[in-house]
């Protein structure tokens, strides 16, 4: 039998190939950072600027967080070897829930190995034939595979239209011979990684409000960093006390670990801690990781000079690509896309660039539209004027390399 499936899948693999959408990963040898040693498999690295990475605010090798790791080793091991309800919680992991409840303005939050555990975790226990689950339509897939382990009426609406929103609700409120939804729940990314766009969450609210319906938002992309205090997008358009589910990640801009949160009503946690199949049957985070995000949760408390960095970095960024003649999307964010379309020249550009001294990944479908291959640019708090104008040399220096093959 397996013969004819690896003639198939090798038959495929050609074929992605062929179109110039095969993702090679490239193998990094030092600590994650602005500046690392990075290079194709198989060949020695060399040190490169790095332009790709979630580390938004550069804490990924911040010697503070690392301290803080180290102590926790020391002092509470290398890992829990079990689930939390079993014998795998221990008064970190409560620690660090209170402080992402306070730091977000909600009554409780529940650890997950990772977002896309959190995301798992939540529609299944809370939903089923009778309710609705309203999402937008370029929601990470996270929450898309999420979704479709519950059994509600699924709608989705086009990215960000609050027209298509309002008549999805309207098609919700017609459930069941007219009486409606249950319980019906809007869901979005708050930062759309792939764009850098940000969900219109005050609309998205007003609507909630007028249909009934509950608002989550996953806010991976902007947690630590977007907002008067880092505390994410509800808090950046002002509706924090409008949203009831946030969820979001620790191995991004807040220390760029690994693990992940829901946080928000305590009814609802409480059942996520008695139904979430991901946190029931997983192992706790590890207390080195814990730790760590208590750390980094303290520093994005304590200055905004990280976030206004980053922010004059990405400006400066997009200014600067901007006067060379390349296509970016829009935007306000850290993340900024240079588009190509094309997906062989998109990865030939990306190519070049790390020949050029600087790590950035292409991207092509499925993971964005055909037709709509880009490179995605991440600035980090770390990034020196010096680096991005060295990066912005590589992007021209690197698109004339390959449009003059």
């Amino acid at each position: 039998m397996y013969t004819a499936l690896k003639d198939q899948l090798t038959a495929e693999l050609a074929e992605i190939e062929q179109a110039g959408t095969f993702k090679h990963e490239r193998v990094i040898s030092t600590a994650q950072g602005n500046r690392i040693t990075a290079g194709p498999i198989g060949r020695d690295g060399a040190e490169v600027l790095n332009f790709c990475a979630n580390n938004y605010l550069g804490l990924a090798d911040d010697p503070r967080l690392l301290e803080a790791a180290k102590k926790a080793l020391d002092e509470r091991g290398f890992g829990m070897a079990s689930v939390r309800f079993i014998c795998g919680t221990q008064d970190l992991h409560l620690q660090l829930e209170r402080a992402v409840s306070d730091f977000l303005g909600t009554e409780d939050t529940i650890l997950f190995s990772s977002c896309f555990d959190a995301n798992g975790a939540v529609f299944e226990p809370l939903f089923g034939t009778e309710d609705a689950i309203i999402s937008d339509a370029l929601n990470h897939a996270s929450l898309i595979d999420g979704i479709r382990l519950s059994k509600a009426a699924r709608f989705r609406y086009r990215n960000a239209d609050l027209d298509d929103l309002r008549t999805q609700l309207e098609a919700a409120a017609a459930l069941r011979d007219g009486q409606g939804a249950r319980r019906t729940i809007i869901v979005t990314d708050g930062v759309f990684s792939m764009d850098g766009y940000l969900a219109p969450l005050p609309g998205i609210c007003d609507l909630a409000e007028e249909f009934g319906a509950l608002v989550m938002v996953d806010d991976s992309h902007a947690t630590g960093f977007m907002g008067a205090t880092g505390a994410g997008t509800p808090e950046h358009f002002g509706v924090s006390d409008r949203i009831d589910l946030f969820t979001g990640t620790f191995g991004k801009a807040l220390g760029g670990a690994s693990g992940g949160y829901v946080s928000g009503r305590g009814e609802i946690v409480a059942m996520l801690r008695q139904k979430g199949r991901p946190y029931l049957f997983s192992n706790s985070l590890a207390p080195s990781i814990v730790a760590a995000t208590l750390t980094a949760l303290e520093l994005v408390e304590g200055s905004g000079e990280l976030r206004e960095t980053l922010f004059r970095n990405a400006e400066l960024f997009r200014r600067r690509m901007s006067e060379e003649g390349f296509e970016l999307l829009p935007g306000e964010h850290a993340i900024v896309p240079v588009m190509f379309g094309d997906a062989s020249l998109a990865a030939k550009v990306a190519d070049a660039m790390l020949e050029n001294g600087v790590f950035v990944t292409a991207f092509s479908y499925p993971v964005v539209p055909q037709g709509k291959a880009r490179i995605r640019v991440q600035l980090s708090a770390a990034h020196t004027e010096a680096d991005i104008e060295t990066a912005v040399q590589a992007f021209v220096a690197s698109r004339a390399a390959v449009q003059g093959e």
